[in-house]
């Protein structure tokens, strides 16, 4: 028996090891690149370690020298979503687009592709005791982070970023690339992807968040009260239902890929909107249904699905979900914010009045 499970973890092994060089392979086209002589010439810039601190934060050098890793969800651009390119923070270097930026839950910025393969390195990285592909900048050589194969199609590939070792310029500020390299980057990437706004509310924010941002097309999301009369009011004071503000959802989305129209049929199957001002044990206005639009198209198309909801007899009694304009979105404590990844909680989305206090 000791001898049939030592073949089964040399076969497991084995199979990680192979999985690994795999990914590897996929990711390393500077290495295939060097062979077949279509690299482009890249000026190196060096400096030494004093420089290196001369020039960066102590949180930068302790990363981007150090190969160190910035805790989660505590990057300024993990929930950033701004229009414009994010270069390396030592050199400046272009390195990855909002083009291709999205919301992986890991507490890091997330990235589908590199703005431009000739100005990243990859290396092995077995520290840890894992097996991992490691991203530097080609220029530099700064520790940006890591590769993973468990990211969104059509590349299928998770570039797990360090926000202390970016800089961002958005779309407006952008100027031409620096003499530092051969050929201004492929200006694809200076496109970005168009963009809409929605808040929703219906019922504790936790479970209704961790549902949207499972939604194809949903690219960030934050939780947050809304539709009251206190200025920028606290959780507590929210729950004391005298505030007049719901705990609400806005939602980025990308209409390309998920319309709103989309996103309403989420809305509706998510929570009961005929319960009045309350969601199951979740007593209270903070807790009601209600769709906030942003514009005239939004709110005919919320009235339009309600009407068909009415009609369909599918509903025991009327819908009490409230259709108003948007106001001002405060956004919650930070604790609050993806509360169920945060907490690798599941509760199948829904939150009773024991575990949505804390």
């Amino acid at each position: 028996m000791k001898k049939k499970s030592i073949i089964i973890m040399i076969l497991v092994f084995l199979t990680g090891y192979l999985s690994l060089e795999s990914l590897s392979k996929q990711v390393s086209p500077n290495t295939e690149q060097s062979n077949n002589g279509d690299k482009k010439m890249i000026k190196k810039v060096e400096k030494t370690n004093k420089e290196w601190k001369d020039v960066l934060t102590p949180e930068q050098y302790r990363v981007m020298r150090k190969s160190g890793t910035e805790k989660p969800f505590s990057g300024k651009y993990n929930n950033h979503y701004e229009k414009g390119i994010y270069h390396c923070a030592g050199c400046g270097t272009p390195l990855f687009s909002s083009e291709t930026k999205y919301d992986h839950g890991t507490g890091w910025p997330s990235f589908t592709a590199s703005f431009d393969e000739n100005y990243i390195e990859y290396r092995k990285d077995n520290s840890l005791f894992m097996r991992r592909i490691e991203v530097r900048c080609a220029v530099c050589g700064a520790h940006l982070g890591h590769v993973f194969d468990d990211g969104p199609a059509p590349t299928s590939k998770h570039y797990c970023i360090n926000s202390v070792s970016l800089d961002f310029k958005g779309a407006d500020s952008q100027t031409k690339p620096e003499s530092n390299h051969s050929e201004e980057p492929d200006e694809r990437a200076k496109k970005s992807t168009k963009t809409e706004a929605a808040i929703f509310a219906a019922g504790c924010f936790w479970g209704v968040e961790d549902k949207f941002r499972k939604t194809p097309g949903v690219i960030s999301t934050e939780v947050g009260y809304t539709g009251g009369h206190v200025k920028n009011p606290t959780y507590e004071q929210v729950c004391t239902d005298k505030t007049g503000h719901a705990e609400a959802v806005k939602i980025t989305f990308d209409p390309s890929l998920v319309s709103y129209e989309e996103l309403l049929e989420v809305f509706f199957s998510i929570h009961d909107a005929t319960q009045i001002n309350r969601q199951g044990p979740d007593i209270g206005r903070q807790y009601r249904s209600a769709i906030f639009y942003y514009n005239k198209e939004q709110k005919m198309a919320a009235e339009k699905k309600v009407k068909e909801l009415e009609s369909s007899g599918r509903l025991a009694k009327s819908i009490a979900t409230e259709i108003v304009p948007a106001s001002k979105f405060n956004k919650a404590e930070e604790y609050h914010q993806q509360y169920y990844e945060k907490r690798k909680k599941n509760n199948n989305g829904q939150c009773g009045t024991d575990s949505c206090l804390i």
